[in-house]
């Protein structure tokens, strides 16, 4: 059976904790930084919050992503994705679905449940 050590999971997990630093709700998925933060961005938040890597249900290890209750809106539209991002170096890091699209509309602000972001143990 393959397996792989949690070491190697974690340091992968790790970049969301060390150098993530911004989430964007965005109007689809993002596939690059400048999507994420500049073409489908609807708002952000920088008080992301992100824990060390964990054990994950059902194997494998994830970070858990702590709720956003700050996020300023830039955009009016349907949010339908996240982006979380490193600024400093202008790299794209995680994209995913909201659990459930929101309509924002600039100006106001925005808030998300806390997540998780896993990687499973292999097959």
């Amino acid at each position: 059976m393959a397996s792989l050590a949690d070491r190697v999971f974690d340091n992968g997990l790790t970049v969301l904790d060390t150098e993530a630093n911004r989430i964007d709700i965005t109007s689809q998925e993002a596939t690059t930084y400048a999507e994420a933060t500049s073409t489908y961005t609807l708002g952000n938040s920088t008080s992301l919050s992100i824990a060390s890597p964990s054990d994950r249900s059902g194997g494998g290890r994830e970070v858990v992503v702590s709720a956003i209750s700050d996020g300023s809106v830039s955009g009016s539209g349907t949010a339908t994705h996240y982006a979380i991002v490193d600024t400093s170096n202008s790299r794209l890091l995680a994209t995913g679905s909201l659990s459930a699209s929101q309509s924002v509309t600039s100006g106001n602000t925005f808030s998300l449940a806390s997540f998780t972001i896993g990687i499973p143990d292999p097959a």
